[in-house]
């Protein structure tokens, strides 16, 4: 088999291989919110400036850390955006990281999302940009991303790419707090042969306390998110792992999700094979992460307009 050609660097040569399975230098950042203190970790492309921000938002008890790759750090959504040309910002929520310092009882998901369009907004006034911020998002993560877009700042997101994140729980994770306190370990990983050896030891260094202003409106999902689905005008994507167990994923339910957001100028919904709850830890995670970038791609190309033809 006759190896593909490397892309074209901006001279019009070839790109050595070793520069495409590097690994790109990731610092901690902290940015200021209004005065809160939000953490996070930054991947950026060198020697270019970003076409655009990923911005990366943990679930629920995890950290920014979460996107930066346990077994394989080659395979992480902050290195592989970085080398794709975009900056990477996985922030830590508020109540996690620094900010658990001043708010240790966290924010109710509302909040948390204006917290985090203020941070973003500090952001932009000491990096670059680009095309502006794309949003990925994990689990309860992708609950706030979607209050994000359906605030006022969040008309000017790119996209939404939100894995792990349905509307109604499946039946088996509808007993609060039971299942989160001891019985979620299937729910959350689903078979284990999805995941490379190790991962289960490494995760726990990402694991951190739920602030309790967070978890007490966990089982009020359901009914928060009709009153934000037609206030978000952002592209969105939703991926479900093949052994995704906490949600309603049947043919109906995801009918009357998507069709809630009536105002989105595009929905998709994506299957990922071979992968469990926990998408960006498994092996299932590059997969996951190439193809949120090329939606971020289809993104940037409808914001140009080239999709209404010559």
């Amino acid at each position: 088999m006759t190896a593909p050609a490397a892309p074209a660097v901006p001279d019009g040569s070839a790109a050595p291989a070793d520069v495409l399975s590097a690994v790109p230098a990731v610092r901690a950042v902290t940015l200021d919110a209004d005065g809160i203190e939000v953490s996070g970790l930054l991947a950026e492309p060198e020697g270019a400036a970003p076409r655009a921000v990923i911005v990366a938002i943990h679930g629920r008890g995890m950290c920014a850390e979460y996107f930066n790759g346990l077994t394989d750090p080659a395979d992480s959504l902050l290195a592989l955006g970085a080398r794709l040309g975009f900056s990477v910002l996985s922030l830590d929520r508020p109540g996690y990281g620094a900010s658990a310092r001043q708010i240790p009882e966290g924010q109710p998901l509302g909040e948390q999302a204006t917290t985090l369009h203020a941070a973003l907004a500090d952001f932009a006034l000491h990096h670059p940009t680009g095309a502006g911020f794309f949003v990925v998002a994990h689990s309860d993560g992708g609950k706030v991303t979607l209050h994000m877009a359906a605030q006022d700042a969040g008309s000017a997101l790119i996209g939404l790419d939100i894995n792990g994140c349905g509307w109604r729980y499946a039946p088996e994770a509808r007993h609060f707090p039971d299942t989160l306190g001891g019985g979620a370990s299937r729910l959350n990983w689903g078979p284990l042969n999805l995941y490379a050896p190790g991962t289960f030891r490494a995760s726990r260094a990402l694991l951190r306390p739920v602030p309790r202003r967070e978890e007490i409106q966990t089982a009020v999902w359901p009914i928060q998110y009709p009153k934000l689905a037609d206030r978000i005008t952002s592209p969105v994507r939703l991926t479900f792992a093949e052994h995704e167990l906490w949600w309603e994923l049947d043919d109906a339910a995801l009918a009357s999700m998507t069709g809630r957001l009536t105002a989105a100028p595009l929905v998709t919904v994506e299957r990922l094979p071979a992968a469990g709850h926990n998408i960006s830890i498994g092996r299932a995670a590059r997969t996951y992460h190439l193809r949120a970038v090329a939606f971020l791609e289809e993104c940037l190309l409808r914001g140009r307009g080239t999709t209404t033809g010559i």
